[in-house]
């Protein structure tokens, strides 16, 4: 067996099976479950471009117990409201969460079984690549404190900084 490498090496994850045919030059993926999907590489090129930031990873693992507002993503990674925004635009692009607005709050949530096969197995494969991750349960412990605050009370307190 070849040695494992990138990603896979890191975090002794299976390799997201990918495949290139050298005679048509079509990208091909094997879904976990042995279907052939041929995506458009353009949907491919999105997923993995998000998938390529650990931000946006720890996002994605965020909202497996459910929805977040931006204010509590924001919390949560300390990071400047502008820049959690820009991830999450990127995951939303890519398909890998979806929103809802309520009032002035906008809400993420991981997609439901409805979203694209190639979608929903790579948000399997982060969640098995990296469970029992050290700093994925460092999010969750603090997402536990997160999540009994008023999403009002931590945006006025995001404003003020």
């Amino acid at each position: 067996m070849p040695p494992k490498t990138g990603f896979s090496a890191v975090f002794d994850a299976p390799a997201l099976p990918v495949m290139l045919t050298a005679r048509t030059r079509k990208l091909t993926l094997i879904s976990l479950f042995g279907e052939i999907q041929k995506p458009f590489v353009r949907e491919f090129m999105n997923i993995t471009k998000a998938l390529a930031d650990e931000n946006r990873v720890r996002t994605l693992l965020a909202l497996r117990k459910g929805e977040l507002c931006v204010c509590q993503i924001t919390e949560l990674f300390g990071l400047a409201p502008s820049t959690v925004s820009k991830h999450l635009s990127i995951l939303f692009q890519a398909g890998l969460v979806e929103s809802r607005k309520d009032g002035r709050w906008i809400y993420y949530k991981l997609p439901g079984q409805d979203a694209p096969v190639a979608v929903r197995e790579a948000i399997d494969w982060v969640e098995k690549a990296l469970d029992g991750n050290p700093r994925v349960a460092e999010d969750q412990r603090a997402l536990k404190r997160i999540r009994k605050e008023d999403p009002a009370e931590l945006c006025r307190r995001q404003c003020r900084k």
